[in-house]
């Protein structure tokens, strides 16, 4: 029977049946060899299943309809699934403890760009943002709404955008993205105070979150849909591109590239490039232009393409 990854662990699994659970085990007949990925199964994955006294072999892996990786820090030549089969990636945003860069908003939305994934960008904490954060947070909000890009700002405590929110859920199976401490787990909560979710203190040294979601987990909204809680992401390295490819994952470079003069055109220092003079006539973001040329020139990045 069929069933859905809803908690990966390494190893051992969990997965559904209709709304019964099962822990699971991976068939050895199962050729995974040929992966280069840390977790060739991801929460997500649909898989066929043989149950036998409530323990679960999968024993077939199902076509996936789309999947979003990142580069493993630790082993640089393998990738880590974060999900499979999603209708949508919200990336959760705070402006302070923990602040989150442009750079890293602009990396995870390349990332959902390369594999045709919808993006939303959730401010969460609003109820933190002080005077001076205020006009910051505004100016986000403001860059990525002109981009195309849903943006709403919430909190978990006011309960502010939370109706907004779960609108956006709705129906959909949704990755819950950001670094650790951004509240991914406090909105779920939020939503769905059954759960219960463990949540972390920020640590007053360094501003930053603690590590709470260990594995990635499904959870069934009461409304319709699913959201899978992640856990948080110091880093993200990108893969499965090359450089003439990063200016289709911006929008805006997107938009405008076709009438630079040369077909090969990397946006950098060419002459008569379009996307260059737009920057310059302040129509494209100058600090998104900057995060552009950062990932074009290989911070962090591996340009060797991977398949599954």
């Amino acid at each position: 029977m069929q069933a859905l990854i809803i908690k990966s662990t390494g190893s051992n699994y969990v997965v559904r049946h209709e709304d019964k659970c099962f822990t699971a085990k991976l068939s050895g007949k199962i050729r995974l060899d040929n992966r280069k990925s840390t977790n060739p199964i991801a929460v997500g994955d649909l898989v066929e299943i043989e149950v036998e006294n409530e323990q679960a072999v999968i024993i077939k892996i199902l076509p996936r309809k789309n999947y979003i990786i990142r580069k493993s820090l630790n082993l640089s030549k393998q990738v880590h699934i974060l999900a499979a089969n999603i209708d949508l990636a919200a990336l959760v945003v705070t402006v302070a403890a923990p602040k989150t860069s442009t750079g890293f908003i602009d990396r995870f939305l390349v990332t959902a760009e390369a594999y045709s994934i919808a993006a939303v960008l959730v401010f969460n904490k609003s109820d933190l943002v002080d005077d001076g954060l205020k006009s910051y947070q505004q100016y986000l909000i403001n860059l990525y709404s002109s981009i195309g890009y849903t943006c709403i700002e919430v909190s978990c405590v006011t309960k502010t955008g939370l109706g907004d929110l779960i609108k956006i859920l709705k129906n959909k199976t949704t990755l819950l993205s950001g670094h650790s401490g951004v509240g991914k787990s406090s909105l779920i909560n939020a939503i769905e105070p059954t759960y219960n979710l463990k949540t972390g203190a920020i640590s007053l040294a360094h501003l930053k979150g603690t590590h709470t979601t260990t594995f990635a987990e499904i959870f069934k909204l009461h409304f319709g849909g699913n959201i899978i809680d992640s856990p948080g992401i110091k880093e993200l390295g990108l893969v499965e591109m090359t450089k003439e490819e990063v200016g289709h994952y911006f929008p805006e470079i997107r938009k405008v590239m076709n009438e630079c003069k040369f077909n090969n055109c990397l946006h950098q220092n060419e002459p008569k490039c379009v996307v260059i003079k737009a920057v310059e006539e302040g129509k494209i973001s100058e600090e998104r232009y900057i995060n552009y040329l950062k990932i074009l020139n290989g911070e962090e990045m591996d340009w060797t393409h991977w398949s599954n």
